[in-house]
């Protein structure tokens, strides 16, 4: 049913691999990470088991995006909306980071990775926060690929959270409502330093956003696939960093004919 969908691919492997010296490589991508629980209930294991597996997937496609020249990888961990599944899952869920971050932190600082998180860490339990904190100031002067962690982030309280800084500036008389501009809410956004993702990537076969950086994906290229997160493999990214290299990005406007034949 898909096949009429040019954003959507069914995993297929790419031939040739996109390289940074082409200019097509995305500099952001963003990852929906979606069909955890379902790649555990289709071989009788536990939803968790998913989520389990889902940190090597993450491990993998770090390093691939580093290698491609990606300079800025937001995976989406967990939702404003998560908090609605089952208490199990969830507190499984918020063990995760810890989990991963225990793991793989010593290999992210060899690798020159740099580790951020955006969201609401208020709900975030202490544990997870110590060794977020740590991953974080310990990669802080890293130069290489940002790991960008989106952990209890909604879009729309992400907006609701600039619009509310912005009014109390104007309350303060620190600006003027006439100079509010995309530019300025965009910078009271949760990640005001990192550039809008290039490309979204949604794994698991579903086609929607699910309230995931509304406002930096206005001009994303998206691209969703089948392919369950677990299984979303190194292949699967030169995929959609190679649909990726063959779209042309016009933001609202036209290319001119020499460009086209370019």
């Amino acid at each position: 049913m898909y096949d009429k969908f040019p954003f959507f691919n069914k995993g297929k492997a790419i031939q040739n691999e996109p390289t940074a010296e082409t200019g097509k490589i995305p500099q952001h991508v963003a990852i929906i990470m979606d069909g955890n629980g379902r790649w555990a209930q289709k071989r009788g294991l536990p939803r968790i088991a998913g989520h389990r597996e889902a940190m090597k997937t993450i491990k993998r496609i770090t390093y691939e995006a580093q290698h491609l020249g990606v300079k800025v990888l937001t995976l989406y961990a967990f939702s404003t909306e998560n908090w609605k599944r089952p208490k199990s899952e969830v507190d499984f869920l918020m063990r995760l980071p810890e989990q991963f971050l225990h793991s793989y932190l010593a290999e992210l600082i060899e690798r020159n990775v740099q580790v951020r998180v955006m969201g609401d860490m208020s709900r975030i339990p202490e544990n997870t926060m110590r060794a977020v904190r740590q991953a974080i100031d310990r990669t802080k002067s890293n130069s290489g690929l940002i790991l960008n962690f989106a952990l209890n982030y909604g879009g729309h309280a992400e907006i609701i959270h600039a619009v509310r800084t912005i009014a109390r500036k104007v309350q303060e008389k620190r600006i003027a409502p006439e100079s509010i501009d995309e530019q300025l809410l965009a910078n009271n956004l949760l990640s005001p330093s990192l550039p809008d993702p290039d490309l979204l990537i949604r794994t698991g076969g579903e086609i929607r956003l699910s309230n995931f950086m509304l406002w930096q994906l206005a001009y994303t290229e998206l691209y969703f696939t089948e392919v369950f997160w677990p299984d979303f493999k190194e292949e699967d990214l030169k995929s959609a960093v190679y649909e990726f290299s063959r779209r042309q990005r016009r933001y609202g406007g036209i290319k001119d004919k020499g460009s086209e034949n370019k």
